[in-house]
């Protein structure tokens, strides 16, 4: 089962106990009419009335828990994300403070959420740019009113506190190995978003990277891309300067295959437009090395 379908699941069940509870506060509601009609304005009366009261008092906070629950046996650690972040969306929307209609997404966007919240979070804040760059994503790859609503769950998702090794995990084993490199290139975007890579930020990527089942060697390729070194081109094509001129035309043929946009094209436009910048970066590295070696 995908975690878009896990998510429909948890949606509805969410729902139905959304729709329980307000049937059953207006029927206790004329209950109470009732009760105080029949038993007057006397201080028994009152008496007899205040209990009924104080049991009908709105009761918030619940759908979370329940969603949060219900996701982790549907979804493991990231339907229980999901469903906290998503029953905290409802409850806000009993009380007035915002609405949410819930739709179904594939296991890429639910991973994106998620990953986005942890390295969001990675150096202690927070900041605008990162959030606009996630929201432009989303707005590009699922519509604005989509994106919106992706949006409005990342921000109940970076108040959770998250497992990165139980969340990375679970990604690596539902996802292929090509998404599994375009996730770590979207995360390198994030922590490129203001302009300076923390540390904190780079260290998170590769901790997740690693529990994805990313090998070291695609991973320092893809930071190559992002985080530039004295021999960038050389890890980005991943091999060592020492590498004789036959070696290097190998290893652009095997990462031009590797990052080739059309492996992700299922995952939209967008996803497939960030992916040929990274084929183009190969190609740069390429030309790169091509030129400091005067190769045709």
């Amino acid at each position: 089962m995908g975690i878009g379908e896990i998510i429909v699941i948890i949606i509805v069940i969410i729902v139905i106990y959304a729709v329980i509870s307000m049937r059953k506060k207006p029927a206790e509601t004329g209950s109470q009419s009732s009760q105080k009609a029949s038993s007057g304005a006397g201080p028994a009366g009152k008496a007899r009335d205040n209990p009924g009261e104080a049991g009908t008092k709105p009761k918030r906070g619940y759908a979370k828990w329940v969603g949060g629950g219900l996701g982790w046996v549907f979804g493991g650690p990231i339907g229980a994300i999901l469903g906290v972040a998503l029953g905290s969306m409802l409850d806000g929307m009993n009380s007035g403070q915002s609405s949410y209609r819930g739709t179904q997404r594939g296991d890429f966007a639910m991973s994106l959420l998620v990953l986005s919240a942890v390295v969001m979070k990675a150096d202690g804040k927070i900041v605008k740019s990162e959030l606009e760059f996630v929201r432009y994503f989303f707005t590009r790859q699922f519509g604005e009113e989509e994106g919106n609503r992706l949006i409005k769950m990342l921000q109940e998702i970076v108040k959770q506190d998250i497992q990165v090794r139980d969340v990375s995990i679970q990604v690596g084993q539902f996802t292929d190995y090509p998404v599994k490199l375009q996730l770590v290139n979207y995360l390198f975007g994030i922590a490129a978003a203001d302009g300076v890579y923390h540390p904190d930020e780079v260290d998170m990527i590769s901790v997740i990277a690693g529990y994805m089942g990313v090998s070291s060697a695609d991973f320092t390729s893809i930071k190559a891309m992002f985080v530039k070194s004295t021999g960038w081109a050389y890890d980005i094509l991943e091999i060592d300067s020492t590498a004789t001129d036959e070696e290097v035309k190998k290893a652009y043929r095997d990462m031009a295959k590797k990052h080739h946009p059309d492996k992700v094209a299922h995952l939209g436009d967008d996803v497939k437009r960030s992916a040929t910048e990274k084929f183009q970066k190969v190609s740069a590295a390429y030309e790169e090395i091509k030129k400091h070696r005067g190769l045709n």
